[in-house]
């Protein structure tokens, strides 16, 4: 079976590629554990240089590759080129702080002269999603890189292209050519990929499934991993806070990427006493959305990026309304051909209502009434995720006890959830385990190598 690029917006296959036989992965497995040996002894300095060329690179060709991602997964253009821009962000970042971050660490309390020293663990397979095709798989790459790893890129299946376009950016940046390298496979290869003695660790984004599959392979071989999963973020909302701005941002929380972000506000928790001003200026919102060709400056929302995640959308919506909510706005597919589904707003979602505990991985918003923030907080947290989170008041106690309780990985007041390269990005519980970006994320994939010297 071949790997093909669709074009979400019309349905049209536009270009199949040919996956890898077993000899031909066989030979980049070979090729990255031959680079690494090399790669591992290059300077903190080379490796930097290399990195800024790869941040001019996104710099300089933002449309060309956001036009791309564009093509392949459907987001609107004026996304897809800032998610090109955010990648040279992060390449800048870790090309100025990586050597500061695997320095080596002097440990003044152990007995003799002891310290610790940071050093990478070979060739690293990353499983990467289709939603931000350019800027999760940077964020994983560029600390690999800067640490002295290789990377191996299984990506979607959709997105072969930007694949391909990645590979061949680090290479004329200067990277040799078996230090990232594109995997053309299947999901059906990854475990093969993983057990090979050639690959020392895995970093996977997708959902929880993926990375039940992937940590049971990698445990029993005993191989570090990193999983970054599903989420269900909760946007409490509580009367101090200016409603218009707030509901512009809980809008861009939601719709951005086409409401496909593991990040994306998908939970609104909105005080009792601001309520009905919230959800009018909220549903009108939603349905002055324009949706159409994402290439097209108008446009806010386009296409989800497939055809089934249509039909999972339309499903989850149909179950939701069955089990007695109601449709505020929009609530089903959008035109044809194309991948289109309306901006969606739910109400009346109770706890036994089955889409309460799973993910809507479009822009569907559910959006809840509470009287107090004792039952905002517990009803945010009451979910199996636990990614990112977001509590919007002025109210400094408030702000606080949002720091304090809600349960996830990063908690924003009055700001929408995002990633950044100096900030540790991950989740607890079925959100997943290990960090991407910071210092956390560079350290995920080497070896702490304690030392001691006693004379």
């Amino acid at each position: 079976m071949s790997i093909a690029t669709t074009n979400p917006a019309t349905g049209e296959v536009i270009r199949k590629f040919a996956r890898l036989t077993e000899k031909e992965l066989d030979a980049k497995l070979t090729l990255a554990a031959a680079t690494f040996e090399k790669h591992r002894h290059s300077s903190f300095a080379e490796r930097s240089e290399k990195l800024l060329r790869a941040a001019a690179i996104f710099e300089d060709e933002q449309d060309r590759l956001g036009r791309l991602m564009t093509l392949e997964m459907g987001k609107p253009l004026t996304q897809a080129k800032a998610e090109a821009a955010k990648c040279a962000s992060a390449c800048r970042y870790y090309a100025a702080h990586a050597e500061r971050l695997l320095a080596d660490e002097t440990i003044p309390d152990a007995a003799g002269r002891c310290f610790v020293r940071r050093e990478p663990l070979g060739a690293v397979l990353a499983v990467m999603p289709w939603n931000f095709p350019f800027w999760q798989v940077v964020r994983f790459a560029a600390p690999a890189l800067m640490a002295g790893n290789v990377g191996l890129l299984k990506h979607a299946g959709n997105v072969p292209q930007c694949g391909l376009a990645l590979e061949d950016l680090f290479r004329r940046a200067g990277f040799a050519e078996g230090c990232f390298q594109y995997l053309a496979i299947g999901s059906e290869t990854v475990a093969r990929v993983i057990e090979d003695p050639r690959v020392a660790a895995v970093t996977l984004t997708g959902s929880v499934g993926a990375g039940r599959a992937v940590a049971a392979i990698a445990g029993k071989e005993i191989k570090r991993t990193v999983l970054e999963l599903g989420g269900s973020d909760p946007f409490i909302v509580m009367p101090s806070v200016p409603l218009t701005e707030t509901v512009a941002q809980a809008v861009k929380a939601r719709v951005q990427n086409n409401g496909q972000s593991c990040i994306a506000a998908k939970r609104f928790i909105v005080h009792a006493d601001i309520y009905n001003e919230f959800e009018q200026l909220f549903a009108g919102a939603f349905r002055r959305l324009r949706m159409g060709d994402p290439l097209s400056p108008e446009t806010d929302i386009g296409p989800l990026a497939q055809a089934q995640a249509v039909e999972l959308l339309e499903e989850q919506v149909c179950t939701a309304v069955k089990a007695g909510a109601r449709v505020l706005a929009g609530g089903k597919r959008g035109p044809s051909p194309g991948f289109f589904f309306e901006p969606t707003i739910l109400t009346g979602v109770t706890a036994n209502n089955p889409i309460a505990q799973e993910e809507l991985f479009g822009p569907v918003a559910m959006l809840f009434r509470v009287q107090n923030l004792d039952e905002a907080l517990a009803l945010a947290n009451n979910t199996h995720f636990g990614l990112g989170a977001s509590i919007w008041t002025r109210d400094k106690a408030e702000q606080q006890r949002g720091i304090r309780e809600l349960q996830a990985g990063q908690v924003f007041i009055n700001g929408i959830v995002a990633s950044q390269p100096a900030l540790p990005f991950g989740g607890s519980r079925q959100s997943g385990y290990g960090r991407e970006l910071g210092a956390s994320g560079i350290r995920e994939f080497v070896n702490a190598k304690s030392v001691c010297i006693a004379g």
